[in-house]
């Protein structure tokens, strides 16, 4: 069994660096996926209410609990508080109905999955209304009751943070963001680490099972990179291999999905692989800040919320 590098928490806790993401993983394959990665050695399943796959994925893990294949103690389960609960009095129900889902009696760690706000009806509403402090203290409550261990948000800029860091009593404990070669992020890696906030890479193989919404004709395929072609036969490796192992040596906690048994037990493989100083800078290169989760979801025509908004970025 490889053995993961873990991230360690000021309490002492310890996320497994190398995770499964679950999005997009459908009813049906997700469950024989959750266990096809634990039972292959993977401790950390990244999880979402919004995913709409928790359910499946509880069952699951209570078959390998009751197996007595691994402890609820081993594992570290993540999962994220959609836009349309961030009123404070709803964050406590709707973290009990993902661990109801989960069949948990706590969450390793739970994030603020957009710093987006919505109604229930789906109808965005601005920050100004539904401030991003407010919903973040209900989440420090959750921690004080023992529902959650950790807290933390998703999709955050440097700045969103800065204003957390600056007001919240319960400082951000992660930032889940999408990072991989061509959406480093360097500054905003840089400016979570420097201030004890640990860093999840989402998408980081370049989200090539995202929604038909997310993809446009111009989009390049971060695995056919041809300098990741050139690494990965180097190494004697996958270039997906190559994208772990890069997004693990930036000291990043990384969840690439899979629901193939084969493709997991390959992906946690990648653990083995040793990029040189010379890899890295060849990586470093291929930089171009391309988002593939561009959040163009939540811009609408007269709403609260805009990409230079959202991201904190001039968009030029």
């Amino acid at each position: 069994m490889h053995t993961t590098p873990h991230i360690t928490f000021a309490n002492g806790d310890r996320l497994p660096q190398l995770g499964l993401g679950t999005w997009r993983s459908e009813p049906g394959e997700v469950a024989s996926a959750v266990q096809a990665a634990v039972r292959a050695g993977y401790r950390h399943i990244d999880c979402a209410a919004v995913y709409g796959n928790e359910k499946e994925i509880g069952a699951a893990l209570a078959e390998l609990f009751d197996a007595g294949e691994v402890q609820r103690s081993d594992l570290w389960i993540t999962s994220k508080l959609w836009n349309d609960a961030h009123a404070p009095d709803d964050v406590a129900p709707t973290l009990l109905q993902t661990l109801a889902d989960l069949q948990l009696d706590y969450l390793d760690l739970y994030l603020m999955h957009w710093p987006v706000a919505s109604l229930p009806s789906g109808r965005l509403i601005s920050l100004d209304e539904r401030p991003l402090l407010a919903t973040w203290n209900a989440l420090a409550a959750e921690v004080k009751a023992g529902r959650c261990r950790h807290i933390g948000v998703s999709n955050f800029s440097a700045k969103k943070l800065a204003d957390l860091v600056r007001d919240a009593a319960h400082k951000p404990e992660m930032n889940q963001v999408e990072l991989h070669p061509y959406l480093q992020q360097q500054a905003l890696v840089d400016y979570c680490q420097s201030n004890g906030i640990a860093v999840t890479a989402y998408s980081p193989l370049g989200s090539p099972g995202r929604p038909a919404g997310l993809v446009s004709g111009d989009d390049p395929i971060l695995l056919q990179e041809p300098v990741l072609a050139e690494i990965a036969a180097a190494h004697g490796v996958t270039p997906a291999q190559v994208l772990i192992q890069w997004a693990l040596q930036r000291g990043t906690a990384v969840i690439p999905k899979s629901v193939k048994p084969a493709r997991i037990a390959q992906n946690l493989a990648a653990v083995q692989v040793t990029l040189s100083a010379d890899d890295v800078a060849k990586i470093t290169a291929l930089d171009r800040h391309r988002r593939y989760v561009t959040g163009v979801f939540w811009v609408t025509e007269g709403g609260p919320y805009t990409l230079a908004t959202l991201w904190d970025e001039d968009l030029g």
